[in-house]
């Protein structure tokens, strides 16, 4: 008799072909996507009601819809509407609301506090229309910038924001002028979305543009251990292991964000 594919024997697919799970949050739902390389195999959509945001840790997903946060095999946990969501440095879900609520998830939702127009959230660290903020303890800190898009909070935190793209070090540090929408990283890997298109950083101080083959506007963008990711707004995954870029169209439309499930 067939039955529907739990999370957990995806895992075990994805680790018996060795691929990774890459996750698309879209208008119709969540896509999970099978990458090997820059190799795109099987793919669908795996939660049927629209997606603002998604983040993975381990095995572990977090969802925000216009009903729920979701979390584990898409259960409920009564936050309510969430525009962003992600973890804490502890492994904790976080979730931000519509009116700026932020709370972390426990043994129910413990709220933080508040910030203006939530963006993104990453590793403890929340991007706002009034800047970063980083949970601490149980509250929020802020730490700085205006109008943040994009936030990475893990290893070397950068933020995307829409002067610039800034790094954490003795203070924010100005890496590139401009607007920008999303920025992601991964031990010496970074890379960025803004006006300019795809940026990549290629050392310790020097982005340089990258040209891919996508017709629309690129949203998100990440890294496996094998290959930089990015997704467009209508859909179209795209990947690059070192030998130029492959595409697929996913099928979805609204795209926001991707994560990729390591």
């Amino acid at each position: 008799m067939s039955h529907d594919v739990t999370i957990d024997e995806k895992r075990v697919y994805a680790d018996r072909t060795g691929a990774t799970e890459i996750l698309v949050a879209a208008e119709q739902g969540l896509v999970v996507a099978s990458l090997s390389a820059d190799l795109v195999g099987e793919f669908g959509l795996d939660h049927r009601a629209a997606v603002r945001d998604v983040a993975a840790t381990g095995d572990r997903r977090v969802l925000a819809t216009d009903g729920d946060v979701l979390v584990g095999s898409y259960e409920a946990t009564d936050f309510g509407t969430a525009v962003a969501v992600g973890f804490d440095r502890e492994g904790a879900p976080l979730a931000a609301a519509p009116d700026g609520r932020v709370a972390r998830l426990d043994d129910g939702w413990t709220r933080l506090g508040t910030v203006d127009d939530p963006r993104a959230v990453d590793a403890g660290m929340i991007a706002a229309a009034d800047g970063v903020h980083r949970v601490v303890d149980d509250g929020l800190r802020p730490v700085g910038l205006a109008d943040v898009r994009d936030v990475h909070g893990r290893d070397l935190p950068f933020a995307a924001t829409g002067d610039g793209l800034y790094r954490l070090g003795n203070g924010w540090m100005d890496e590139r002028d401009g607007a920008f929408a999303a920025v992601g990283a991964d031990g010496d890997r970074a890379a960025a979305v803004g006006d300019a298109g795809l940026l990549v950083r290629e050392d310790v101080a020097a982005w340089s543009a990258v040209e891919t083959p996508a017709t629309d506007r690129i949203v998100d963008v990440g890294f496996t251990e094998a290959a930089t990711v990015a997704v467009t707004t209508d859909g179209t995954l795209l990947a690059d292991a070192g030998d130029g870029w492959r595409t697929r169209t996913l099928g979805v439309t609204g795209v926001s964000r991707l994560a990729v499930q390591a």
